[in-house]
């Protein structure tokens, strides 16, 4: 068995598509990045490269190399989950918190679940999102930025 961890942060900004999960949630603020920018599926191969000591997403798809540009994160995650296959292992289960102050995300939860669980080959039942606020402290209260917290358990097959 193995555990890993992953956080990821992004700052929020108006016009741009708000994806997390893997799905598109109504809103007039997204997150900024070279990619899509989608916190909690890079959180969560951040948790699978980390629980097999293979580094970061940042090592893996830079956001200096215009290949990932503006790039689909499910795909970065199908490449992660790939990395993680080959060795022999598989996901037992995933715990993730989001941080942000709006919009509210918990009704995307179950289609997030299904999305991420579909790319990862495991059941929806294995995968936990949850979310916070920070009662309007920091940047994620003034609404400047979003979080997402990651662990991820393996078992080699």
């Amino acid at each position: 068995m193995r555990i890993g961890f992953g956080i990821d942060f992004h700052q929020m900004a108006e016009g741009r598509a708000f994806w997390l999960g893997g799905v598109q949630i109504p809103s007039t603020r997204g997150a900024v990045g070279h990619s899509d920018a989608d916190v909690l599926i890079h959180a969560i191969c951040d948790a699978l490269l980390g629980a097999l000591a293979l580094g970061d997403i940042g090592q893996h798809f830079p956001n200096t190399d215009a290949a990932y540009k503006d790039i689909d994160s499910k795909i970065l995650l199908v490449m992660t989950w790939e990395m993680i296959k080959v060795r022999g292992y598989r996901v037992v289960n995933i715990d993730s918190t989001v941080t942000l102050e709006a919009p509210k995300i918990m009704k995307y939860a179950p289609a997030m679940r299904e999305t991420m669980a579909r790319s990862l080959e495991i059941a929806v039942e294995d995968i936990s999102i949850k979310a916070t606020t920070t009662e309007q402290m920091g940047f994620v209260g003034r609404g400047e930025g979003i979080v997402a917290y990651a662990v991820v358990l393996l078992e080699r097959i």
